[in-house]
Parts: structure tokens; C-alpha cells; sequence
């Protein structure tokens, strides 16, 4: 038994680690000794050093968009846990690179100490001999990166088999080919489990409000409002919510439903939301704020708002924590909030699914790109197909070379 007066002591299980390219996958272990009597958590990351440089660049270093898939997460050990594993999601491009690196790191320990080692070096060892075909153009390769970037999860086998069939159906017919992989493509933002997930994710944010920008354009300047949430913030939340749940696997109705409400818990504790709403703001104030940042413009009372300031049963204010993640939840599955914020969600998830950055990140350096894309779904009323949306960022070049030449 270990004593109780011991301390917890979160650490990495090694200071490196060893993955070849065509792995698909490295586990990185997070252990907990000491005290692990009662519940903890620590924040992980991997380290993008390589920043804005291209895919095709040989110096060593990894980078996030080409070689690995970014991880963040917010890792949690109930008592008597002492070990998390962590899946780094390995990219098989097919530029002949070298031997690359990069780094997890481990901050934030809640309950626990952070000990040595709190970072480590994954090194990934090339398989290609010299720039080979483009891999994306692979249709199970395709489909494993909407499952890595859209669901955050390997695929599993049926449902591998299944998208990727639909591709293989079209056999050499091109115009085939590319409205399938569009559709296939966009079946995974439509699919129950990003709805119930990723998309949940986003609504939550829009009680934070919006962000406006501004920018010039030879018509003169031009504002456009987006989601406030930065892709690594979703990252973790994604994560967070999505942990376990493969929509249709036995159970996973119930692992998403307790997901969500841990997560709701964990959103109303964060500073950024405690600020905005402070527990000394009655229910009445508590529910005019949530709609009037989610909703502008709408009387709650109209589309069920009441329930929100029912979650607190007559209290006076909003310092019960359950009943303002409970009033949140009613907020983010409002039926008129999931109507209105689709757009701009699958809008967001194109720079964040496909090009695994924020819409003003390089090679862009404003909105621009953003508010043409809006202005293309406003001009054929949401219809992302018309649009061509979907088209235009799997075909474009910045997609295209995260993989190969």
C-alpha cells in the first residue's frame, strides 16, 4: 500500500522513442508512482519545431502537418491509475526525408508532480529510398487521413473497408473518381460520430463569442467574424470528447454521453469561461449572456431557452458548477444553434481537417482565404457541393504536398 502522506509523480516512461514511418502509430506512456491515491491530470503535447517549412524540406525535423499528426491532451488518472498511453498517429508520406524527430512534453499537472522525464524525443525512421507517387491518390490512404483528421482515430477495419470501396468502385473513371472522393470526404463531417463529437466541440465555443477581423482588398477594408477556438484548443477537446467512441461499437452510446458531461464540467471551470460568466451572475443573467453571445439577435424564451434557467431550480445565483454545465449543454444542443453554426463549422473544419492549421496561419496572413469560402456558401445557400468547397481543398496543392510531390 502505498502511504498516504507519499507525493504523485506524473512522468514520461522514457526520454525517447523509436518509430518507423509505415508503423502507422507510436505509444507514448505517461506513468504515475507515488501517492496515486487520488485522482490527477497533466497536459501533453507534441512540439511542432518545424513550423512553417515545407513538407519535402530535409533537416531532421518533423513536422506536424506532413509527418505526425499534433497531439494534445488533457490526460487524467483516477485513483488508483498509475499509467496512460497516448497514440501519436505516424503519417507514410512518400518524400524520401531522412530520419526525422520531434518532441512530447508533459505540463500541468493537477494532483501530481511532474517528473523525469517530462520530455522525449520521437525520432521516425524513413522508408523511402527516393520522392515516390503521391500516396493521398491511394484511396485506403485517403481515407485513413479523413479518419486521423476529421475523427481523430485510427479507422477501423469495416469501416476502412467500406469508404475505401466506394472510391474503388469507380475503378479508372476520373470524374467518378473525384466526385467520390469528395463525397467520401465529406460523408466524415456529416457522419453521427464528428456531429456528436467535433461538432459538439465547436458549438461549445460559441458561448465565448466570436472573433472579427479585419483586412484590405481593392474594394477597401472587410470584416469577417469567425469561431474563437484555435485549432490546438480543439484539438484537446476533440480528444477529450471523442476518447473510446467508435459510433457503432457496442456501448458507445454511453461513453460518449459520459464524455460529454465531463467535458461540460471541465468547459464552465476553464478561467476563459469563468470570467465571461461569473458564478455571481443569476440564472436569468446566466441564460440572457449564453444566448446573446451563441444566438444574437434571439429571444431564449422562443427556442427553449427556459430550460437553461431551470437548470439551477430557483437559485438565487450560478455558483452550482453541474447546473451550469447542464445549461450549457441545453445551449450547445439547442436545435437552432446546430442549424446556424453549421456553416461556419464546416467551413472551420477545412482549414482544421484538411490543412491542419487556423485559417489566418501561413502561407495565409489574414481571413481572406476564410471569408471568400463563407462568401461562397452564402452565395449557394450552405450547398458546400455547389460551392465546391470540399473540391478545392483535397485538390489543392497545400493539401495535396502534406503527403508527396
Amino acid at each position: 500500500m502505498t502511504p498516504t502522506g507519499t507525493v504523485s509523480t506524473t512522468q514520461l516512461s522514457a526520454a525517447s522513442y523509436t518509430v518507423a514511418e509505415g508503423d502507422k502509430h507510436v505509444d507514448i506512456t505517461i506513468a504515475r508512482s507515488g501517492n496515486t491515491s487520488t485522482a490527477a491530470s497533466v497536459s501533453f503535447a507534441t512540439i511542432d519545431a518545424a513550423g512553417k517549412q515545407n513538407c519535402d524540406v530535409m533537416n531532421g525535423v518533423a513536422s506536424s502537418r506532413c509527418d505526425y499528426e499534433g497531439r494534445f491532451a488533457t490526460v487524467k488518472f483516477a485513483p488508483g491509475e498509475t499509467a496512460k498511453t497516448i497514440p501519436i498517429f505516424i503519417i507514410d508520406d512518400s518524400y524520401a526525408e531522412g530520419q526525422e524527430s520531434f518532441t512530447v512534453k508533459l505540463t500541468n499537472a493537477v494532483g501530481s508532480t511532474i517528473g523525469a522525464p517530462a520530455e522525449a524525443t520521437v525520432t521516425i525512421i524513413d522508408n523511402d529510398l527516393g520522392n515516390g507517387p503521391n500516396p493521398i491518390n491511394d484511396p485506403a490512404f485517403f481515407v485513413r487521413m479523413q479518419y486521423l483528421d476529421f475523427l481523430n482515430r485510427e479507422p477501423d477495419a469495416a469501416g476502412l473497408e467500406f469508404w475505401t470501396n466506394q472510391i474503388l468502385a469507380c475503378g479508372s473513371d476520373q470524374t467518378c473518381l473525384e466526385q467520390r472522393r469528395v463525397s467520401v470526404s465529406s460523408a466524415f463531417f456529416l457522419s453521427v460520430e464528428f456531429q456528436q463529437i467535433g461538432y459538439f466541440v465547436e458549438r461549445a465555443y460559441t458561448v465565448l463569442g466570436s472573433s472579427s477581423h479585419y483586412f484590405q482588398t481593392p474594394s477597401g477594408e472587410v470584416g469577417v467574424s469567425t469561431p474563437v477556438e484555435r485549432m490546438n484548443e480543439f484539438l484537446v477537446d476533440l480528444n477529450q470528447v471523442g476518447a473510446g467512441v467508435v459510433v457503432g461499437q457496442e456501448g458507445w452510446e454511453t461513453v460518449l454521453e459520459n464524455n460529454k458531461r465531463a467535458y461540460m464540467l471541465d468547459f464552465v471551470q476553464r478561467p476563459r469561461f469563468s470570467s465571461l460568466y461569473p458564478t455571481t451572475m443569476t440564472p436569468q443573467e446566466f441564460e440572457k449572456w449564453l444566448f446573446v453571445y451563441a444566438l444574437p439577435y434571439i429571444v431564449p424564451s422562443t427556442i427553449g431557452g427556459d430550460a437553461v434557467m431551470a437548470e439551477f431550480g430557483g437559485a438565487k445565483d450560478t455558483s452550482d458548477i453541474a447546473a451550469r454545465a447542464r445549461a450549457l449543454r441545453d445551449v450547445a444542443e439547442n436545435p437552432l444553434l446546430v442549424q446556424r453554426e453549421f456553416n461556419r463549422a464546416l467551413l472551420l473544419m477545412q482549414y482544421f481537417g484538411y490543412l491542419r492549421r487556423h485559417p489566418d496561419d501561413y502561407p495565409d496572413s489574414n481571413y481572406a482565404g476564410y471569408y471568400f469560402w463563407q462568401q461562397k456558401l452564402f452565395q449557394f445557400n450552405g450547398d458546400y457541393q455547389k460551392a465546391e468547397m470540399v473540391k478545392a481543398f483535397i485538390s489543392s496543392a497545400e493539401y495535396r504536398q502534406r503527403f508527396g510531390p
